[in-house]
């Protein structure tokens, strides 16, 4: 998948491993052509990064990766303006709980069209994959959020922008747990049990950006605008949701 641009909104979604014949990919891909106004995902980029188009897309997502489960990238065959989705399963032994994951990864533009569809985005691309959790970040604000992970002797050093550090996904005892906080937040009804959302009395903040889908799950926004860590504003939000859910990034156990 090339390199996500500063000029994106990456989506990701962590949900349980595909097996054999899983229709989830194809849903994913459905998904979001229903969400994002206009988008056909026809296409994919050969290793020589040239677009190449995808006459039988149904039957090549079946096919999945020649590596293992999960499907290549496909994107919307225009260089210009970028949509593109991909996914894997990620293995049990960097997995939360030990259990594999199927990842779904997906750029958006941060424009304003983009940032329209973006909470129906993911929320179809959660609902297609049937994910535990997930997030749509601008990526300069997803690269410091990443920061924010830390292992004393596999990756030590200081969260930036005085964030709390989060724990490496495979210390974390529960796919339901989500790593971290994002702009949208994706979280299933099981990874909203297990944070304790909502609490009427201290999140009614959070519950007025908030929706519940129809198989009742939790999209919930951060800030109204996309989430950018220079304005001060945003950045107090990001620590106050930290502060209120401790279970997030594992914080809240040994």
């Amino acid at each position: 998948m090339p390199a996500t641009q500063e000029t994106d909104i990456a989506i990701i979604v962590y949900a349980p491993a595909l097996v054999s014949n899983d229709g989830r990919p194809l849903a994913v891909a459905h998904g979001m052509e229903r969400a994002f106004p206009g988008l056909r995902l026809e296409w994919t980029i050969s290793r020589e990064g040239k677009l190449v188009r995808l006459p039988q897309r149904e039957a090549w997502l079946a096919q999945g990766r020649p590596t293992g489960r999960g499907f290549r990238l496909i994107c919307n065959g225009d260089e210009s303006y970028r949509v593109t989705v991909s996914g894997w399963n990620s293995p049990a032994g960097i997995s939360p709980g030990g259990q594999a994951q199927f990842e779904v990864h997906a750029a958006l533009p941060l424009d304003a069209t983009g940032i329209a569809a973006a909470v129906d985005v993911l929320e179809a691309i959660a609902e297609g994959a049937r994910a535990f959790w997930g997030h749509a970040t601008p990526f300069n604000a997803g690269v410091e959020i990443s920061r924010q992970t830390r292992h004393p002797v596999r990756k030590p050093g200081v969260p930036p922008r005085g964030l709390p550090p989060l724990k490496l996904s495979e210390d974390i005892p529960s796919p339901e747990i989500p790593h971290c906080l994002g702009w949208l937040n994706y979280w299933s009804a099981a990874a909203a049990r297990a944070i304790g959302f909502p609490d009427p009395t201290r999140d009614a903040e959070l519950l007025s950006r908030s929706r519940r889908t129809a198989t009742g799950e939790w999209v919930v926004k951060l800030t109204d605008g996309p989430l950018d860590l220079d304005n001060p504003a945003h950045l107090d939000a990001l620590k106050r949701a930290y502060e209120r859910f401790p279970e997030i990034g594992g914080r809240s156990t040994p």
